[in-house]
Parts: C-alpha cells; sequence; structure tokens
C-alpha cells in the first residue's frame, strides 16, 4: 500500500494569509501518526514565480517525508528550478520521476510559460512514454500535473484545461500500468475519470472555487484550506480522502 498526500494551489506570495494557510496545511502533515510515504504538490506553488517566493516555499514545504512538486501556470521554470530545487535555473519542462514504496510517481510540467491554460509538449509526452516503457510491467504508475485534461463545469477552469487531452489519452492507453491520472488548478477538490483511470483534482490551499449553482462569486476565500489522501492498493486501486485543516 502506497499513502500519498496531495496539496495544491499554494500562491505563496509573501502574504501573511498565504503563508498561515500553507504553514497551517504543513504542521497537520507532519504531526499525522502514520507519516505519509509522501507529498504530491500539484502546481502554482508560487503565485508570482518569484524567487523569494519559492525560497519561502522549500522552507514551509521541509518535511520528514519526500514532497514530490511540479510546476503550475503561476510558476516560473528559471526560478522555481534554483530557489526550489537547487539547480541551475533553465527554462525547459521540469518533469521528474520518483519511487515511492514501489509506485512510480512521474511529476510533469503542464504549463506554457506566460499562458495559464496547459499542454503536455512534445518533450514531455516523449518523457513520459519513455519513462513508463523503462519501468517493470508490474509496476503501478501515478501520473500528476497541473491543469486538468477535462471539463469541470465551471467557467474559470474550463477557460484554462490541459490542450491536446488526446495526446495523453492515447500515451494512456500504450501503457496499463498507470493507476490514476492527479491534477490541481481548479481550486476545487473533484473526482472524474480520463481515459478510463480516475482522475482526481486536488484542492486549494489557498482559496476554494465556488461552483456555479454556489453563487456567483468563484473565490471563496473563508473556506479552509484543502488536501487529499491517495492509497494506492495492492490491486492498483486508488481510493482519495479529503480533507480540510481549520485553524
Amino acid at each position: 500500500m502506497t499513502l500519498l498526500a496531495q496539496i495544491s494551489d499554494l500562491h505563496l506570495d509573501g502574504s501573511e494569509r498565504a503563508t498561515e494557510r500553507a504553514v497551517r496545511v504543513m504542521d497537520y502533515l507532519r504531526a499525522l501518526p502514520r507519516p505519509v510515504d509522501a507529498l504530491l504538490v500539484t502546481g502554482d506553488i508560487a503565485d508570482h514565480g518569484e524567487e523569494a517566493e519559492y525560497e519561502e516555499a522549500a522552507r514551509i514545504l521541509a518535511a520528514p517525508f519526500p514532497v514530490l512538486t511540479c510546476p503550475g501556470n503561476h510558476d516560473a521554470r528559471p526560478a522555481y528550478r534554483k530557489a526550489l530545487l537547487g539547480e541551475a535555473p533553465g527554462d525547459g519542462p521540469v518533469n521528474r520521476l520518483h519511487h515511492v514504496t514501489g509506485t512510480a510517481v512521474l511529476m510533469c510540467d503542464s504549463t506554457i510559460p506566460g499562458e495559464d491554460d496547459g499542454l503536455l509538449d512534445t518533450d514531455t509526452v516523449t518523457w513520459i512514454d519513455t519513462t513508463l516503457t523503462a519501468l517493470p510491467q508490474d509496476t503501478p504508475a501515478l501520473i500528476a500535473f497541473h491543469q486538468p485534461p477535462v471539463a469541470l463545469h465551471h467557467p474559470l477552469p474550463d477557460a484554462y484545461m490541459l490542450q491536446e487531452p488526446a495526446r495523453l489519452a492515447a500515451l494512456l492507453d500504450a501503457h496499463p500500468q498507470v493507476a490514476a491520472v492527479l491534477t490541481g488548478h481548479a481550486h476545487t477538490a473533484a473526482a472524474s475519470t480520463f481515459a478510463g483511470r480516475p482522475l482526481i483534482v486536488g484542492p486549494a490551499v489557498t482559496w476554494t472555487l465556488r461552483m456555479p449553482w454556489e453563487g456567483d462569486q468563484a473565490a471563496d476565500r473563508d473556506q479552509p484550506p484543502g488536501l487529499a489522501f491517495h492509497v494506492l492498493d495492492e490491486e492498483r486501486r486508488l481510493t482519495t480522502h479529503y480533507r480540510v485543516v481549520l485553524p
């Protein structure tokens, strides 16, 4: 069994509010009686893509368990690499493979620099295909990135979805070991399907999306930050539990 936590959309901007909410969630995760095997952070870690925001993120996200990240549309690749990952700045996609208790976790870069919608570009699609092909066939895999590849029935996230989702669907058809797809971006906890697999959208730390039937104002800043727990069992079945973290 693999136990993962997922948070998304911290939007750290140097404000007391953003910092407090991110710290609150991390304090909750560090205090769990049974530590998670890893934490996934699915993008929009910074709000303006500035180095200082990633330096703060590195301090807040420090944990006794692995913390796996991927960028979102508010993130900037050079500063993300330098201040969060401790690497040389670079403009190419940030794709990383992690092995967590026998599960392969692919943290993928679906960002288009300067734009809000997403795309798994040719380099990233090739990397995913090559990475999955190299894995033993009995190794379960999860793919995580920022923008959801399906409509969530709200005009805000649906205007900035993952483009060309058919490319990803075809890739998943060729790799049955992928158990699920995990994303962020929408600021609402959601569950759907994509290419015959669970598609799980992690809730946001910064604010919660109010759906059209809940009112005209999209951003609910009074809701507490949320997170998801994912359990991947021996049958490659993913079970997700959502939580909010109160002060």
